[in-house]
């Protein structure tokens, strides 16, 4: 079974497979944004969709708490680049920079 969960005290969210955490996203919060610098699955665990997941969970907890993403991470970058529902959390000045010039304002 997989689940994702967020481990605030660890500023990350985590994918677990059958109880086992294969996967992290690291997180920062300041002032109405959300920077995330960095995505690793396990190998072992990799192709099967779970960052995906996992960066959903993260861009939706985003949505929730009305905050900017910064996508530093190029997986989390590439992933709103895949899925333009989430561009709108990325400020429209910044989108170059993380390389979302194609997805809409």
């Amino acid at each position: 079974m997989v689940t994702v969960r967020e481990a605030r005290p660890r500023n990350r969210f985590e994918v677990l497979v059958d109880d086992e955490v294969v996967g992290f996203l690291v997180y920062h919060e300041e002032e109405g944004r959300v920077a995330f610098p960095h995505t690793e699955v396990d190998p072992r665990h990799q192709g099967h969709g779970l960052a995906g997941r996992m960066t959903a969970t993260a861009l939706d907890a985003a949505r929730q708490r009305h905050q900017q993403v910064l996508p530093y991470c190029r997986f989390v970058a590439g992933f709103i680049a895949r899925n333009p529902e989430y561009a709108d959390l990325v400020p429209s000045a910044e989108r170059a920079a993380f390389g979302l010039t194609t997805v809409p304002e």
